[in-house]
């Protein structure tokens, strides 16, 4: 499904054999890119170009980058992933209260708790938090 248009380019999510983490793609024709995004915070991450022979300027890819960090084009993002695959890939993932982020197994502390579920309210545009063993949730506004 198609996001939005970047000097030509459609950014899109795709509607089948989709996985997580989560991410839209840009075909290119001679090249094809791969862009992920989140459910507990705003940024956007360039993940792979492929053929990286024909790898596009480093502008081109800043600009996808950008502009799938507008406000509207990652709610929308976030709301056809949801709908579309009724994950944020969160589960089984751990949150740290304390710098409010998810972090790796090596960094367990006393303020992590695994999360056992997450789901997004697209209406609020917000992302909960079901903590294992905990009974008050972690919600997150994006």
């Amino acid at each position: 499904m198609r996001l939005f248009s970047y000097k030509g380019l459609s950014m899109v999510i795709m509607l089948r054999d989709e996985h997580c983490p989560p991410h839209a793609h840009v075909d290119a024709g001679t090249w094809s890119a791969r862009f992920k995004f989140s459910f507990w915070h705003n940024s956007v991450e360039l993940w792979d170009v492929n053929p990286h022979s024909r790898r596009p300027p480093v502008s081109v890819l800043e600009g996808l980058r950008h502009a799938l960090e507008q406000p509207a084009h990652m709610r929308r993002a976030r709301c056809i992933w949801w709908e579309k695959l009724h994950t944020v890939c969160l589960d089984h993932q751990i949150w740290d209260w304390q710098t409010s982020e998810v972090v790796l197994v090596k960094r367990i502390a006393s303020t992590t708790g695994m999360i056992g579920s997450a789901c997004y309210e697209p209406e609020t545009n917000k992302t909960l938090l079901a903590l294992i063993g905990v009974p008050e949730g972690v919600e997150i506004q994006l």
